[in-house]
């Protein structure tokens, strides 16, 4: 792709922009002409569904009301507990992928090493999805949001004591960080999902992707200044901490659910 920028007079390294531009043009025209049935009009008659099926199966002594409070409930700690996940998944991602390249240039390492090990880790962060969703309905949510903050740990440890000019174990440790983070996103994607009305889903989900976009931008902000203070293995160490938070929240969640029903 950088042969391509340079015949158009751009900089070489524009390439991948061009390339990605027309990436996510087709990909638009590929929803706009393929995607059918409509997703929207397929989850307003799955949730239809289940309700009816919910006020069926409830306990005649529960009014209509007392139950739509209480899924009302629920459906609030789902958002929540979704939320945090997206958002700590994405911040530490971010911020040990930020810094990464700087730490493997500090070492002596050049751009086509940076690339491979960054290449790997997007790969990782997407190429999952095929399956991961798949593992998120049959293992549930929980499972995998918890997956996710111990696999998050795993990366930010194995980034801390890897020796700066050894390629091999960066290169696993920036694939777990891409695989931790594709867990969470669709983790906690789907308990979003589930916890949202078709009607104000596309709202809701806009709104949590802004904070995701702000947590994922003060991580790369705080990660250059974690490392000018201290050091990439200090930003690694806290990284995996930091998504280690993930498994007292899924026992809150999965406590307070148990309650409530």
């Amino acid at each position: 792709m950088g042969d391509v920028a340079d015949s158009f007079g751009v900089p070489t390294l524009a390439g991948p922009f061009i390339l990605a531009t027309v990436a996510y043009l087709l990909a638009g025209f590929i929803f706009f002409v393929f995607l059918r049935p409509d997703p929207f009009l397929v989850a307003k008659a799955i949730v239809k569904q289940e309700a009816d099926h919910e006020k069926h199966n409830h306990s005649a002594k529960t009014t209509e009301k007392q139950l739509t409070e209480k899924m009302s409930t629920i459906a609030k700690r789902g958002i929540i507990v979704g939320t945090t996940v997206m958002v700590l998944t994405q911040m530490v991602m971010v911020a040990i992928m930020t810094m990464t390249p700087v730490h493997m240039q500090h070492h002596g390492h050049g751009l086509q090493e940076i690339g491979l090990v960054i290449s790997i880790h997007i790969g990782a962060m997407y190429l999952p999805s095929l399956v991961t969703g798949v593992l998120v309905d049959k293992l549930g949510r929980t499972t995998m949001s918890v997956t996710s903050g111990v696999i998050l740990l795993s990366a930010g440890l194995l980034a801390a004591v890897a020796p700066g000019d050894s390629l091999a174990v960066l290169i696993i440790a920036l694939a777990l960080l891409g695989l931790g983070w594709n867990l969470g996103l669709i983790s906690g994607t789907a308990m979003i999902v589930d916890a949202t009305h078709p009607a104000t889903r596309a709202k809701t989900q806009g709104t949590i992707d802004v904070l995701v976009g702000l947590s994922g931008a003060a991580g790369g902000a705080l990660s250059g200044m974690v490392v000018a203070q201290s050091s990439y293995a200090t930003l690694s160490l806290a990284g995996g901490t930091l998504a280690l938070a993930l498994v007292p929240v899924m026992i809150w969640y999965l406590k307070k659910n148990a309650r409530a029903s």
